[in-house]
């Protein structure tokens, strides 16, 4: 096991929160986030002490800050918002979305800015290590004030009330803590708006969605690759002088990428000579490196936000170095909202391209010689047919969910909340486009194969007659009509696995 993610009042990486989320990797709390969280503490408990109000202090909350709370009542006070809090609806969330969700709450809490105690952040990091996931679920944040009801549900367990799961086993919450040896958390002042005060969710999900999308573009230049050389297209357009007129940084690695790939291609060799009377190739093909490059550079503007969120301290109200306890905005989540929006539009285009030429494939129009669908026998075989269906159906959900939910904001809270990010339901949908890319991509990546196959004795490029070779580990090569569901997940799960690259 990796060594556990250190949490302080400096950033952590994307990396880390990666390695917490999806790897089982733990947490420890540095002497200087130990140091950092008393101070603030000391902050809040002279305030506490102070006849003049305090916002989550002394006072209620949202709408009802304008109430003061008598010393007598303030533990419930914490208490009572982390129980209405947690109304949330729907499925289960992810574990790794969980996961990032305690981190991410937790390494706020470790800058010293929210006032908790350290018996609080020393139970929070209990948790993530002993692998007790709260039960979170899929409505209730509107990205302001942050994730609210999704990090409720994470207080919740943390003072042993709710449910939570443990190796995936559904349990009631105080037990859970109790095997683990983490006493639930009494709260004090400050602390029950402390824990569900953030961006979390939506900076998870995002981070998460980045690395992801980072293997992914990788995959689409090789599949692009792949049937370029299938429909004996041109590597001359790949050309580095060429793309050094348009300096956009990601179009300079994509097509860097794809004419590395096809440098050593028997195909592309075959036809490049005088006989052929072939001008261009169509967009899809030509212009795979343009829709690719501009997708890199607006997935390096989301690591940018991310990393700035990073190094954010998201709460409200924020103990500052002075002793200031003062009521801010920084829990709303549009930095991180318009990226997660920004995002699912290359996702859906590149998507989009790839499916053109998949079709390109299957056309005997325009494929230069391959068999109708790609099949054994045209008219008794459907080939690749109805895969294709399968992929614009995934291409066509795509589009929608480019449509952005950041520009949706719903007022709530007596219109104390007036104008709200909806940061949790753009991660959410990028979550389900980058599944939706994946499922793409491997119908691109077995039609490609195929094609490729279909063109020996020819050889392909050393690296595109790789990828064959590992989707034929689990996917058979031509041949009459089977299942071929399967082979879609095959091909599926050869990406999400980094089996091929």
């Amino acid at each position: 096991m990796a060594e556990p993610v250190a949490l302080g009042p400096a950033s952590i990486s994307r990396a880390d929160v990666v390695a917490v989320a999806r790897d089982g990797v733990g947490v420890r709390l540095t002497d200087e986030a130990l140091e950092a969280v008393a101070r603030s503490r000391d902050h809040i408990e002279r305030l506490a002490e102070s006849p003049e109000p305090t916002y989550g202090v002394s006072t209620g909350f949202g709408a009802l800050a304008v109430r003061h709370i008598p010393p007598e009542r303030r533990v419930a006070l914490q208490h009572s918002i982390v129980r209405s809090h947690a109304a949330g609806a729907g499925p289960e969330v992810e574990t790794e979305v969980i996961r990032a969700l305690q981190l991410l709450r937790l390494r706020t809490l470790a800058m010293g800015h929210s006032g908790v105690k350290v018996s609080t952040v020393e139970a929070m990091a209990g948790l993530i290590n002993a692998g007790i996931v709260p039960v979170v679920h899929e409505y209730g944040s509107l990205g302001c004030s942050g994730d609210l009801a999704p990090l409720s549900s994470i207080a919740l367990a943390l003072v042993g009330e709710g449910q939570v799961r443990v190796d995936g086993v559904l349990r009631d919450a105080a037990q859970a803590l109790k095997e683990a040896g983490i006493a639930p958390v009494q709260l004090a002042e400050k602390e029950g708006l402390a824990l569900i005060n953030g961006t979390d969710g939506m900076l998870g999900m995002l981070v998460m969605a980045i690395h992801d999308l980072r293997r992914l573009m990788a995959i689409a230049d090789l599949t692009a690759a792949m049937s370029v050389e299938a429909l004996l297209g041109t590597d001359r357009v790949f050309a580095a002088d060429l793309h050094a007129l348009r300096p956009h940084p990601g179009q300079s690695e994509s097509a860097a990428r794809m004419a590395e790939i096809l440098k050593d291609s028997e195909i592309v060799a075959s036809h490049r000579g005088p006989d052929c009377t072939r001008v261009q190739d169509a967009y899809s093909l030509r212009c795979s490196p343009q829709v690719h490059g501009a997708a890199l550079d607006t997935l390096t503007h989301a690591e940018l936000v991310a990393d700035r969120e990073l190094m954010s301290a998201v709460d409200n109200p924020l103990v500052l170095a002075d002793g200031r306890v003062e009521s801010n905005g920084n829990f709303h989540g549009a930095p991180v909202a318009y990226v997660l929006d920004f995002l699912a539009i290359p996702v859906a285009d590149v998507a989009s391209m790839a499916e053109r030429r998949t079709d390109r494939m299957l056309d005997v129009a325009r494929s230069h010689g391959l068999p109708a669908f790609l099949a054994h026998d045209p008219g008794v075989d459907s080939g690749h047919m109805i895969a294709h269906y399968t992929q614009a159906a995934v291409v066509a959900e795509l589009k929608r969910l480019a449509v952005p939910a950041s520009v949706d904001s719903i007022p709530t809270s007596a219109m104390q909340e007036d104008h709200v990010s909806m940061g949790w339901a753009a991660a959410r949908k990028l979550r389900k486009a980058v599944d939706g890319l994946t499922t793409v991509l491997a119908i691109e990546l077995f039609t490609a194969a195929r094609a490729l196959d279909l063109r020996a004795p020819l050889k392909p490029a050393t690296a595109t007659a790789r990828a064959v070779a590992a989707l034929r580990q689990t996917v058979p090569g031509p041949g009459p009509d089977r299942h071929l569901a399967p082979e879609i997940a095959a091909a599926e799960e050869l990406i999400r696995s980094g089996g091929i690259k």
